[in-house]
């Protein structure tokens, strides 16, 4: 392994992964990748395309079968050396993140470590990935159904957790026996490329791990074109999820969509005061607001409103913002200034309605894409952010009355990702279960994800899970094998 002393240089690749060797685009094109804090370029990949992809696939569907035949504990150990390259290259892995993402270094060693947590999970959970024999109706026959990896697997990954989203589908793919030709997020790439790099080191067959730099619309159209890609799995926008949803048609795809979200967070008046402030800091100001999980819309109850405010905002003044490498730094920059725009005018769409700024509410004195973490009150459904995700640090508040208002407002939206709710009442903690229309809910927490249970949403937030037995399943087709005459 290399030295876990070494810098992130040693991780980071200027060139694309594909059949075991280290490759540039045809064309030389290359893009340039920006530390967001400070502006700087820390490199460039290639500006690759549908033929590199095209080649990559091709070595992803010839390096299949062999992989996939591969005995199942030789998977296992090399799931259980990518887990150990991980965690020895731990704070070299997330000063790389840091640096092209922005993130504070302590979130992002976190990040690095529950990518690890994925690998170790799926490689223990693909030995319990167990196949069944069901009752025949009638007498010499024997009904087997078995397991099996879905082939090659395309991959596409956004910026904003650039190495554990990979984590959770690189992991459960390998452990299947699937092959892999990734792409990930222009912005961020050097993450991605960073687990070519690490597959390499523990001997990962070529061809069983490709990652691919460069134009979105052309690599994913490729993916989409090649029947030899049997799953796509995909991490962000609702808009851009729909579009992969069409294009897998052609050749019926499998997929698994992680779309957007529109979290409420609800506050009743029953709470631990303390306790749900600190659940809505976490929620809502982890990676400066740019999670699909994080607190959108924060509903607190009438009669703890005013008190929740004050200690939120008090909480929010203190957050240090700056360098992610900084010492005590809780805020780093958003990804870039398109991201500060967004705020900006869903900011000004609140306030021209109504709320009122409590705290924060502009660009940071620091410059660049950094942005004042900010508290709204008077927020109402009129409001452009009571439908739209926010992605940035901007806490809005509404107000309720009633248990039943605020499961119909926490419901109002297209989205449905991830919900949060405190609350002492144990029959309310089983209603909101019942009542609130989300693939994942907190109650008395702000931070719910985790390897064991199933990441993903229903309605408009997608298809499919990752993480728990569920996320291995999403890699493996079922066969029906009928014997007869026994």
């Amino acid at each position: 392994m290399k030295d876990m002393t070494q810098g992130y240089g040693a991780w980071l690749r200027e060139a694309n992964f594909i059949d075991g060797a280290w490759v540039g685009a045809d064309s030389g094109k290359t893009i340039d990748v920006t530390n967001p804090a400070t502006g700087d370029v820390i490199g460039t990949v290639p500006n690759a395309g549908e033929a590199e992809t095209a080649r990559a696939i091709d070595a992803a569907a010839r390096a299949f079968p062999d992989f996939a035949a591969m005995d199942l504990m030789s998977r296992v150990s090399l799931l259980w050396k990518l887990h150990d390259a991980l965690m020895d290259n731990q704070a070299a892995l997330a000063e790389l993140l840091t640096v092209e993402m922005g993130k504070p270094l302590a979130e992002a060693k976190g990040e690095i470590a529950i990518g690890a947590q994925y690998v170790r999970w799926f490689a223990e959970e693909v030995r319990r990935a167990k196949g069944e024999i069901v009752p025949a109706g009638v007498n010499g026959r024997r009904i087997l159904v078995t397991k099996h990896p879905v082939g090659v697997v395309g991959m596409i990954t956004p910026w904003n957790f650039p190495s554990s989203m990979l984590a959770r589908k690189i992991a459960p793919a390998l452990a299947a026996g699937c092959t892999v030709v990734a792409k990930p997020a222009t912005a961020t790439p050097f993450s991605g490329l960073a687990w070519a790099a690490l597959a390499e080191e523990v001997g990962y067959p070529k061809g069983v791990v490709n990652i691919v730099t460069g134009s979105a619309r052309a690599i994913a159209g490729a993916m989409m074109a090649a029947p030899e890609v049997r799953k796509i799995t995909f991490t962000g926008s609702t808009e851009v999820g729909k579009e992969l949803i069409r294009g897998s048609a052609d050749t019926v795809k499998k997929v698994s969509m992680e779309l957007g979200g529109n979290a409420p967070f609800i506050v009743f008046d029953d709470a631990d005061l303390d306790a749900a402030v600190e659940g809505a800091m976490v929620s809502k100001y982890r990676n400066s607001g740019q999670t699909c999980v994080c607190a959108n819309r924060l509903y607190v109850q009438a009669g703890i409103h005013d008190a929740f405010v004050a200690k939120l905002v008090e909480r929010t003044r203190a957050l240090k913002v700056g360098d992610g490498r900084e010492d005590g730094v809780a805020q780093g920059p958003l990804i870039d200034m398109g991201a500060v725009e967004k705020v900006e005018a869903l900011l000004g769409d609140a306030v021209e309605k109504g709320a009122k700024i409590a705290t924060g509410g502009k660009r940071h004195a620091l410059g660049h894409s950094f942005f004042e973490p900010t508290v709204l009150t008077g927020a109402t459904p009129a409001m452009d952010f009571a439908q739209e995700e926010i992605f940035g640090p901007l806490a809005p508040v509404f107000r309720f009355e009633t248990e039943e208002e605020a499961i119909a407002m926490a419901n109002d939206t297209v989205f449905g990702l991830a919900a949060y709710a405190y609350t002492r009442d144990l029959g309310r903690a089983f209603r909101l279960n019942q009542g609130l229309q989300y693939g994942m809910i907190g109650i008395n927490s702000g931070l719910i994800t985790t390897v064991e249970a199933p990441f993903g949403g229903v309605k408009e937030s997608g298809l499919g899970k990752e993480g728990g037995s569920q996320g291995l399943e999403d890699y493996l087709d079922t066969k029906y094998v009928c014997v007869d005459g026994i």
